[in-house]
Formats: C-alpha cells, structure tokens, sequence
C-alpha cells in the first residue's frame, strides 16, 4: 500500500503543478480553460514544439558556451538505470527534448561503455549546429569494456577524442570533459592536450568532472575551462564547502550539476521497496539506496512535496528550481526516459519562487539528516585529485 500512495501523491502533484503552471503563468488566458487543458494534457503554453527555452552562458570570455537552461543527460536511456525502452523510443525522446528547445546533451564514452555515444549520434546528429553534444574521456574503455581504470595521457585522449567524433557523427566535439582525474597524468597536461585539440578544430570547448578546487585552478590556468560537472543537489551539496563553486564564480567558469534530482530520489517515485536491476543499475552499490537508507531519507521527499503542494510544483520541480536559482551559470542535466518527466522538468523554469521561500526550502531540507554516503568506498576514490 505504501508504494501505491507514493505513485498516486506523484499523479496528484503533477496535476497540481500544470494547474498551479495555468493559473499563475497565463493570467491573459482565462482560468477555467487553462486549468482545464492542464488536467486533460492540451496545455501547448511551453511545452509547444518548436519553442525555445531561456538560455544560460556556461564560462566567460573565449570559453563562453550558451545552452538551454536545463540540459538533458542522456545515461540513463541504456546505462546504469535499469530497464530502459528500445532504441526507437529513446531517439523518439530525444527528438522531442530538441523540439521542446533542450540545445544541451551530456553523453560519455563510458556509458555503456560506447552505446550511449552511439545513440546519441543516431538520434541527434540531425540537428547538428542547432544543439550540442557534450561527452567524456577518462575511464580506460578496452574492447569495449571498462577496466576500472583512468587513463588521460596526451595519445588516449586523442585516441577517445576521434573516437567520439565518428561516434556522435561530428567534425568537433562541442565539449569534452574529463570525466575523472588520472593520478599518473598531470591535469596541465591533459589542459594542453586538449589546447592542442582545439587548435585543430577538434574540440570547441572542454570541461573537467569531480575536480578539487586547485585542480581546477592549474587546468584552467592553462586552457581556459567552460564548465566544471560535479554532483550537486539537495541531498548532495559538497561543492559548496570544498571551494569548487566559489572557484568558478571567480574564474567565471560554469557548472554542470549531474544526477540533479538524485538519481530519480526527488522525484518521488523510488522509495524502500524499488528493484534495481543488478545487471545495469548502479543504485545497487551506493549506500544511499540501501532500502533502510531510502526509507530514512524519505522524509525529505515528504517535506518537499508538502512544500510543493501550496505552489503547485513536484519536487522534482523544487530540486531543479533550487539549483537554477542558485547562480546564472548553473545548468543541471537531468535525464529521463518519460516524456512526461522530460515536460515535468522543463515546465520548471515557468516558475518563480522569492529568494525567501528557496531559503525556506533549503532550511527545511538542511534539518534532515541524510542517510548513507552518496558512493562507496571504491567509487569515492574515483573523486577528487
């Protein structure tokens, strides 16, 4: 019964939230019929194909790279988010996020490995130079298997750079990040690497993931960075005590919040009696999905939906809105396999909350202590550097 009531409290806060979206966005339009194309699905406000969303800059100067606001990851279509539809609904997905005016998509080589690069350049290949496909090196791939590795010398790089190109069917990739730190490979020369990569018109702009503060410092020194891509969410919120957020805001450098909604957690439809699929699910492995830690920490899945509820908003909606409004360089990359999460998560940047009501939000959220680490220990060595 318990999972039963979460799924209905999730269809009755959807409801809301394109209600509350009707009543308060549109004051032109009138109400009843607003309200009414919301709850029947007809409400072609925002969600109208062929319209743009608001566009944020990620970096400065050189470096600088306008994106849609929110971006759409897309690993989770075949990796590591156990069951996943075929490939024809997750082109016919990805399709729709571009006509909804997403320019933003975040692959990685390791994803897969390789298929999520593969399908990524089957479905948006097509619209080459109207949105951008970002991708990552670092985790030694063999034979298309992952060794657990990292491996970012100068000839791997490249090597990973041609091969994202043909993959994603590009003469330049948009952003190439660093998915994760090699310890035996100085961050300047993986920073001069890619400077080189760039000067052949390989690479337009490049980014690095999971990165230390100082870290960040040399590479950008040497090659101006765009973006930095990090966990950060309501439940996660490292990067603003270890100097990484402060870091950009002074160097003028982006930021990429990844698994925005923690893992689908915030969303509400994940609690203690979800099944992961142990072939394809990294969930299984992080002690923050434990089923006694999703039942502890449920309680901040409550708060947020009671909080949502007097807005009209899901929590999904409240964790992206609170990263939005954290700073105008921020873009998160939620993924989904749903067209009605994909217009859940876009609908949220029709909605504007004070600067006190996201403090209240965020005081309320801070009182809950949160159960288990976000990786083990394993995955946490992977971090940092």
């Amino acid at each position: 019964m318990e999972h039963k009531e979460g799924i209905s409290r999730r269809a009755f806060l959807k409801t809301a939230a394109a209600v509350g979206a009707a009543l308060t966005i549109q004051p032109t339009m009138n109400k009843v019929q607003a309200a009414n194309a919301a709850i029947n699905g007809d409400d072609n406000r925002n969600m109208q194909k062929g319209n743009s969303l608001p566009h944020r800059t990620l970096g400065s100067g050189k470096a600088a790279f306008e994106v849609s606001a929110l971006g759409f990851g897309v690993m989770g279509m075949t990796y590591n988010r156990s069951q996943h539809p075929d490939k024809k609904a997750c082109v016919r997905l990805l399709h729709e996020a571009v006509e909804r005016g997403v320019t933003l998509f975040d692959t990685a080589i390791i994803y897969g490995p390789i298929t999520n690069e593969e399908l990524a350049g089957e479905a948006l290949s097509e619209f080459k130079g109207k949105i951008n496909v970002t991708t990552k090196f670092g985790h030694e791939v063999i034979d298309g298997k992952a060794t657990g590795r990292q491996d970012s010398r100068p000839a791997i790089i490249r090597r990973y750079c041609e091969d994202s190109l043909r993959r994603l069917r590009l003469d330049s990739l948009p952003m190439f990040y660093q998915h994760r730190y090699d310890r035996n490979t100085p961050i300047e020369e993986v920073a001069s690497t890619i400077a080189d990569l760039m000067k052949e018109g390989k690479v337009q702009h490049w980014g690095v993931c999971e990165l230390s503060a100082e870290s960040i410092r040399k590479a950008h020194a040497v090659c101006p960075l765009t973006a930095v891509q990090s966990e950060y969410h309501l439940m996660h919120r490292l990067v603003e005590e270890n100097g990484v957020l402060d870091t950009c805001r002074e160097l003028g450098i982006g930021f990429v919040p990844y698994s925005p909604i923690n893992r689908g957690f915030l969303g509400g439809e994940l609690n203690e009696y979800t099944q992961f699929d142990p072939n394809n699910d990294n969930r299984n492995t992080l002690p923050r999905f434990t089923p006694e830690a999703m039942r502890a920490n449920y309680r901040i899945v409550n708060a947020l939906q009671r909080f949502g509820r007097e807005r009209g908003m899901t929590s999904a909606q409240l964790a992206l809105g609170w990263l939005l409004q954290k700073a105008p360089w921020i873009v998160p990359i939620p993924g989904t396999t749903k067209l009605s999460h994909l217009e859940e998560n876009l609908r949220t940047l029709d909605f504007s909350l004070t600067p006190e009501e996201w403090q209240e939000l965020e005081n309320m959220v801070s009182a809950i202590p949160v159960m288990g680490d976000r990786y083990n220990a394993e995955q946490q060595k992977q971090v940092g550097g």
